[in-house]
């Protein structure tokens, strides 16, 4: 092994804002204090009940992706399992997603935007 991640980097026009949507929508702790780094309103941190960490970065001039148009591509996605898809798309979508793609009835997947434009995929799991 070469490297452990350490965290997964967001970059947003918010940091605090996106950082508490992931919270509603995967748990844990906003701003938990880490030595690693510090929080301010350009960083904020979310660590995850299982023990992952997203990190949210302030980019000035911010353009969200275009999925599925390649000419701001969607630079990278999670794909997050969950029991229900169709309660779990209830369940982002109040807490602000917005649905990008449904596809047929059959299909295990769903892609949504989080408050910042970034795609992910809620997955049948």
């Amino acid at each position: 092994m070469i490297a452990e991640l350490q965290c997964v980097v967001l970059d947003c026009p918010e940091p605090l804002g996106l950082a508490e949507f992931y919270a509603g929508l995967l748990g844990g702790e906003v701003n938990r204090p880490d030595r690693r780094w510090s929080v301010d309103e350009d960083w904020a941190t979310l660590h995850t009940p299982n023990g992952q960490v997203l990190c949210f970065q302030r980019a000035a001039g911010y353009l969200p992706p275009s999925w599925p148009d390649p000419e701001l591509p969607q630079q990278f996605h999670l794909d997050l399992a969950v029991p229900d898809l169709d309660r779990g798309q209830e369940q982002v979508l109040a807490l602000g997603a917005r649905l990008l793609e449904q596809g047929p009835p059959e299909r295990d997947w769903r892609v949504f935007s989080d408050p910042a434009g970034h795609p992910f995929c809620l997955v049948q799991g």
